[in-house]
């Protein structure tokens, strides 16, 4: 917490009792490297400490989720567009394999195979209108991954730095109260809980942001895929429910085609 004086000049009530001697820094930066350590050899730590965290973990684990999840996404959409292509040319290709047989059938079956490429023509035209909104779908996922959240990882990264520090301060705090002496020891004692507090701001304040970065992240993105999705399900109901007229075309040529 801070406070203004008469000359308003601000000042952290904590910040008298830290030691920001080369020493106090060399040793706080031991305590922080001892933490890391253990985190990454994975040794148990403080259940009552990790307690605490369990809040923001929880919404690291929907970060990692939205992360990967739109990573997945934009690979089964690049599949799909590629699929999509492929199919139409397909259908093309058959199209106008058949329409070439039928100019040379003059049998019933010719008729058939005219009706089936006019058909299969149409389709292989529907199927690339489907890819202006897969694009931008695309598009969309792709600037949110790599804008929101980017970003969001990158407060995240402060976020476990500062708790990093923090835990490493706890450690501190714990083996200076196992040697504290009260008639020598007692000011660094307290120097070292300034320490702490200290650390306890900042990692809380980074907390805060990240755990409001999230929230915002998961409503955005709700609100880019709802969006998305409602023009490419509007473009493939268009694209494959034919209106009356076109169905009673293709189905009364069929139907003479087979007659």
């Amino acid at each position: 917490m801070s406070y203004r004086n008469s000359n308003n000049f601000s000042y952290d009530k904590h910040s008298e009792h830290q030691d920001r001697t080369s020493l106090g820094k060399l040793r706080s930066k031991y305590w922080t490297t001892k933490q890391l350590v253990i985190k990454k050899l994975g040794r148990e730590e403080d259940e009552f400490v990790i307690a605490s965290d369990a809040d923001v973990d929880a919404k690291l684990e929907l970060l990692y989720t939205i992360r990967r999840s739109c990573y997945d996404l934009i690979r089964i959409m690049e599949r799909y567009q590629t699929n999509v292509l492929f199919l139409s040319h397909e259908e093309t290709d058959m199209a106008r394999f058949l329409k070439d047989y039928a100019q040379t059938d003059k049998t019933r079956a010719g008729k058939m195979m005219a009706s089936v490429s006019k058909v299969l023509a149409y389709t292989a035209q529907q199927r690339l209108t489907l890819r202006q909104p897969l694009l931008r779908l695309h598009n969309e996922i792709e600037t949110f991954r790599l804008r929101a959240i980017t970003d969001t990882l990158t407060t995240v990264k402060r976020m476990e730095t500062a708790r990093t520090e923090y835990r490493g301060s706890i450690l501190w705090l714990k083996d200076a109260s196992a040697q504290v002496d009260p008639d020598k020891q007692l000011e660094k004692f307290r120097r070292v809980q300034g320490q702490v507090k200290a650390t306890k701001i900042e990692y809380d304040k980074l907390k805060s942001d990240v755990i409001q970065k999230i929230d915002l992240l998961t409503a955005s993105r709700w609100l880019v895929s709802q969006r998305i999705f409602e023009i490419y399900i509007s473009c493939s109901y268009s694209s494959f429910h034919y209106d009356n007229s076109n169905r009673q075309y293709y189905w009364k040529s069929y139907i003479r085609g087979i007659s």
